[in-house]
């Protein structure tokens, strides 16, 4: 008797399925709190609208906490377009330009300074750095807390007085809270401030719900395998595309440069790695960042098209779909300048913590190894090279020294292991490694 083959994966049903549990545990769960792990691009900003809405249909007042004012505004507008009767009151600073100007144009946005002038809506999003300012008004029933994995636990303490249940929503693979001050006097302790808020959460409270969101819509199916298994072993996803759904054609023929060649690679596989020969470099490697100037160029001269799900017809790659990602800040200086050289205009260049959130077609990755002699724990944390493989749709183009391998061989991790810490697994090293063997299976060399 021939065995039943497995039911294919449906990715429409598993995310409802994944949602409407989630909403569930949120709107009638006996918990105070409801924590949600979304990897890359799995639709966790459609969750938090979702969220919010059903919460004030259901007339329970609602206090939304992002990470920084770009986050905010984009959910406000997320909101006004999803229902523009819905009342949501905008909590901002005193700057002088403390939103983002399309609010203006919303009727059912009332923006203030002052949380008590937006009591009796709906919905009333700002900043976890505004809210731990508000005081004197009466707790909110319901919060929802978004990119919950980037917020310090100190944070959550600060404004933990103002809901009485919460969901929090965040992606573990990116990058770690940021703090300013040294923490290794706080390592191992429970009250750990500079730790992120879920991590803090869990610790207190092991038995609140948890779900993850199982399937990325932005990562194509090229991507979402080694993105999975490199960042997120224990909580698998899969791509909500097939391999036949999305391509990338252009225009204008090889010119069988190394730029070139590598975008025809990335084009065809979804990844392109352009080696340049082994060499201890400066930081701003002036070879390596032209080597990323010239293959953005090439990918904007070659009438670049993309077609997807979204729309029955190509799409020009146009340069506002285009993003460079680098480790460090003046290595974005230098590209965007190595650009402006070649007359590019429009395309996204920063680091991998402004990149965070952010969705491309195609990216250029600056590899954070490229050229370093030593391999130091900022270059091997795993969020930031998840962040800068995990941002685009259709393909990733990395830019890279040679050695690499042989980099990580000579010097192995060596962070010391701390009582009452959780091992980060997997570390940096190890996705490192994971990464890089997959890329030189689509290696091409700077010269032919």
């Amino acid at each position: 008797m021939t065995p039943a083959s497995p039911a294919a994966f449906d990715p429409g049903a598993a995310a409802a399925r994944a949602t409407d549990a989630i909403l569930r545990d949120t709107l009638d769960g006996a918990h105070r709190g409801v924590v949600v792990d979304s990897p890359p691009g799995a639709g966790k900003s459609t969750l938090v609208v979702r969220a919010a809405r059903e919460l004030a249909a259901a007339g329970r007042p609602l206090m939304v906490i992002a990470q920084t004012n770009a986050q905010v505004d984009d959910l406000v507008l997320r909101l006004a377009e999803k229902d523009p009767e819905l009342p949501v009151g905008r909590l901002h600073s005193s700057d002088s330009d403390p939103y983002d100007k399309a609010l203006d144009g919303l009727a059912n946005v009332k923006k203030s300074t002052k949380a008590a002038d937006l009591t009796g809506l709906d919905v009333v999003v700002s900043t976890a750095a505004k809210w731990a300012h508000v005081r004197g008004v009466e707790p909110w029933g319901h919060a929802i807390v978004d990119e919950a994995y980037q917020m310090r636990s100190d944070a959550l303490l600060a404004v933990a007085g103002l809901f009485e249940r919460a969901l929090f929503v965040g992606d573990p693979g990116q990058l770690d809270p940021f703090a300013i001050a040294e923490a290794e006097q706080w390592a191992g302790l429970a009250y750990d401030p500079s730790a992120s808020a879920v991590s803090t959460l869990l610790a207190h409270n092991p038995e609140l719900p948890q779900h993850r969101l199982p399937v990325s819509w932005r990562l194509p199916a090229s991507a979402a395998p080694l993105v999975s298994d490199a960042f997120y072993p224990f909580t698998p996803f899969r791509s909500g595309t097939g391999p036949d759904d999305r391509a990338l054609r252009f225009a204008v023929p090889s010119d069988g440069s190394g730029p070139d060649r590598v975008i025809d690679e990335a084009a065809a596989s979804g990844w392109g790695l352009l080696e340049l020969p082994a060499r201890h470099t400066p930081r701003t490697d002036p070879e390596a960042v032209r080597a990323v100037a010239l293959v953005v160029r090439r990918l904007l001269d070659r009438g670049g098209a993309a077609t997807s799900e979204r729309a029955a017809e190509p799409v020009p790659l146009t340069a506002d779909r285009v993003a460079v990602g680098t480790a460090h800040r003046d290595q974005a200086a230098a590209v965007r300048a190595a650009l402006a050289s070649l007359g590019v205009a429009d395309v996204t260049v920063d680091t991998a913590n402004r990149l965070q959130g952010r969705e491309f077609d195609v990216t250029v990755i600056l590899h954070p190894l490229s050229g370093r002699p030593d391999a130091t724990a900022f270059h091997l944390e795993t969020g930031r090279l998840c962040v800068l493989t995990s941002r685009h749709r259709h393909a990733c183009v990395v830019v890279c020294r040679a050695g690499v391998d042989t980099l990580l061989d000579d010097h192995p991790a060596t962070e010391p292991v701390r009582l009452g810490v959780t091992v980060k697994f997997p570390d940096g090293w190890d996705a490192m490694m994971t990464t890089w063997s997959h890329l030189t299976e689509h290696r091409v060399s700077w010269r032919s």
